[in-house]
């Protein structure tokens, strides 16, 4: 019954990313034209989080999330993502969401993660911070001041605004209920799990089958959405692109490697726990894609 409700939640999750447009790409270069509320709208998503977790604690089930001091792997880690994420022209998320869209190009990015995390997983991981416990009173109290905070902002916004921050807190609710049956349920977490599982040629190690079904209701609940909003188009694939977005993905796959997890898990689990880790991590990777844009953007000057 838990695994219907997950797999139904995380449907709902990707119609909501789909909808919104969920892209920290596109939240910088938001905030970089002077209009900053998609960028922390993004940045606070996974806030309603504490619905899920009080629900695990009603039920006698607490389920804890981790939380870790940064390192500089949180920080050079969230700066390589985000510099891979401006070339790619697209987050963690987003490259998902594009995909189920119909650019197939974003294969390519996917096929530079899975090749980063072959590489880097073995090297890269058990780098973590210290990790602490906070107090599962403080850590409700806290995302629920979060969010009634933000409640209140977003029935006092118009009404665009209003439906982008109900549908980003919506994204929270979603990611917590599937936290709740598999806390690795994230892309880039299945994607480690892969990788690692191969490397040491532990068949052991592989993801359960049901986080394949978490994967696929995700893309499924994206690519409705985007049928739903007439933006699916099957692009055409150019080769010189591909080889950018497999660059690209290269080095999201080593930033995500070196951070313990891209921007689905910095923003949707990191974060609600209040992880110091994520929060630097987060800050990073929004340094590293303002770099990439500005590198871009000057790119084009001189070629213009």
């Amino acid at each position: 019954m838990l695994l219907i409700l997950s797999l139904f939640c995380i449907f709902v999750l990707g119609y909501l990313v789909q909808t919104t447009g969920l892209c920290m790409v596109k939240g910088v270069k938001e905030a970089i034209s002077g209009k900053p509320v998609f960028l922390i709208s993004i940045l606070l998503s996974g806030s309603f989080m504490w619905v899920a977790i009080a629900a695990t604690y009603l039920l006698e089930q607490p389920v804890s999330s981790n939380s870790h001091l940064p390192t500089m792997h949180s920080v050079f880690g969230g700066f390589a993502f985000g510099i891979g994420a401006a070339f790619n022209g697209g987050c963690g998320v987003s490259t998902i969401s594009r995909f189920a869209r119909g650019q197939v190009m974003m294969t390519a990015t996917m096929l530079g993660w899975l090749v980063s995390w072959l590489l880097f997983a073995e090297l890269l991981t058990g780098y973590s911070g210290k990790g602490y416990t906070v107090l599962p009173t403080v850590h409700l109290v806290s995302l629920a001041s979060i969010s009634m905070i933000l409640l209140i902002v977003a029935f006092k916004s118009d009404a665009n605004a209003r439906k982008l921050w109900l549908s980003m807190l919506g994204i929270g609710v979603m990611g917590g209920m599937v936290f709740i049956y598999e806390p690795h349920w994230t892309p880039s977490g299945l994607l480690k799990s892969m990788a690692l599982s191969v490397w040491n040629g532990d068949l052991g190690g592989w993801p359960r089958v049901e986080r394949f079904y978490l994967f696929l209701c995700l893309v499924l609940g994206m690519a409705v959405a985007a049928i739903a909003t007439k933006s699916f188009h099957i692009e055409r694939v150019i080769k010189l692109k591909l080889l950018k977005h497999f660059l690209a993905g290269l080095f999201m796959g080593l930033g995500a490697v070196m951070a313990v997890g891209g921007n689905d898990t910095q923003l949707l689990v990191a974060l609600p726990a209040l992880s110091a880790a994520g929060i630097v991590t987060v800050a990073s990777m929004v340094i590293g894609i303002y770099l990439g844009i500005t590198i871009i953007a000057r790119q084009k000057n001189k070629v213009g």
